[in-house]
């Protein structure tokens, strides 16, 4: 079954499926895992078999199985859209300005003060 065609009841059943095959990977036992993460056996029941649960039980489920890392593969952080690049390209700094000299320092004689009239 490809993935775009899958109901909302499946994906629960297979990410279900997957957790508990994780778990059994490591040899952990549902009341081991419970333990682990302060969560009833029957909780973990439930997510195994698609029969529920809350995201909190989700991410307590994969932090007690060394799997929390992989809500970042999951839902990445997304990035700046192309236009937002486009328009911040110009915006971006590129490197520091540091301080002006003043102009006697670059060997340049000071500005003449300006004055109402023709330039003498």
């Amino acid at each position: 079954m490809m993935a775009i065609t899958k109901t909302d009841l499946a994906w629960q059943q297979d990410l279900g499926a997957r957790l508990q095959a994780h778990r059994l990977n490591q040899n952990l036992s549902q009341a081991e895992l419970a333990a682990a993460t302060g969560l009833a056996r029957k909780t973990i029941t439930n997510l195994e078999t698609g029969h529920g649960g809350t995201l909190l039980t989700l991410i307590a489920v994969l932090r007690g199985l060394g799997l929390l890392a992989q809500l970042e593969a999951f839902i990445p952080a997304p990035g700046p859209s192309p236009i937002q690049l486009v328009k911040l390209a110009g915006k971006q700094r590129r490197g520091a300005t540091g301080r002006r000299k003043p102009a006697d320092a670059l060997g340049e004689p000071p500005p003449k003060p300006w004055t109402w009239g023709p330039n003498t």
